[in-house]
């Protein structure tokens, strides 16, 4: 991303469309509260939300669970979503849905578990942030995270105006401002993020009420564009839950987690297709 890149805001053209639940597999109550999702090789990876292990999970494509990693020096305080690049994995401790945190973070863990390379902490603030008193309708929670260039991009879940703005953040271990580039107006409340750069394609998972949960795909989304995007929004067609992860296989195929829910008994696994 270049240093002269400027916040510019993206309005949009909201259509909504049904899609299809091609497969569903129950996980374990060891990932009850999964909140994030990435995939290497054949395996998924998910971790679990606020006060859960410091660990990530790895899973067949059949939601099993076939190994865990523990993170070392970290703690879940509000561990929200994971992406990776080339060589490392991403793990975004950015929960704050009082409002009162000060300790937002971001965990650099080398993809190669074989690797001796530690574990590094990238932290960071909201700079337009002057109130940390407590506030359930707070502008500084977020639970979305990408991975483009050299950049962390975190997507803010804003209850109050259901948009959702986005903040870069090097990827180098340190202390920062998060630098906000761009807004988009979902008319929902994002919970959940993932990018593909190659199909230049950004995959949302929102709610308007939490109870009803939506897919929202943005088409040639790139950090350097001003122009108009459209917003495509899908019902997640799976019943009351919540839906706090994705990840992209294709334009037209995604992989969802959803949380252990009293409408499901479960969390689960699922294929949706658009």
């Amino acid at each position: 991303m270049k240093k002269s890149l400027i916040l510019f805001f993206i309005f949009f053209l909201t259509k909504i469309h049904s899609q299809e639940v091609i497969k569903d597999y129950p996980l374990s109550n060891i990932v009850e509260e999964t909140s994030g999702l990435e995939i290497i090789g054949d395996l998924l990876i998910t971790h679990n939300d606020s006060g859960g292990e410091a660990s990530l999970y790895y899973l067949s494509k059949k939601g099993k669970i076939l190994k865990k990693r523990k993170i070392k020096s970290a703690s879940n305080k509000d561990w929200e979503d994971i992406t990776k690049d080339s060589k490392y994995l991403y793990i975004s401790d950015s929960g704050n849905n009082y409002n009162n945190r000060r300790d937002l973070k971001i965990y650099k863990v080398p993809i190669d578990e074989k690797s001796k390379e530690k574990n590094q902490i990238i932290s960071f603030n909201y700079p337009e942030q002057k109130s940390f008193k407590i506030n359930r309708n707070t502008i500084y929670d977020a639970e979305g995270l990408i991975s483009i260039d050299n950049n962390l991009i975190i997507f803010t879940k804003n209850r109050a105006k259901k948009i959702t703005e986005f903040y870069s953040i090097p990827k180098e271990e340190g202390k920062y401002d998060a630098k906000k580039i761009g807004t988009l107006k979902t008319n929902s409340i994002i919970t959940g993020a993932d990018y593909s750069q190659e199909l230049g394609l950004l995959a949302l998972t929102s709610t308007v009420n939490f109870n009803e949960y939506y897919l929202i795909t943005v088409k040639d989304f790139y950090l350097s564009k001003t122009n108009n995007y459209t917003i495509n929004m899908f019902k997640i067609p799976i019943g009351k839950t919540q839906v706090e992860a994705v990840k992209i296989i294709d334009n037209k195929n995604f992989w969802i987690t959803s949380e252990d829910e009293q409408s499901s008994k479960y969390a689960r696994l699922i294929k949706l297709s658009l």
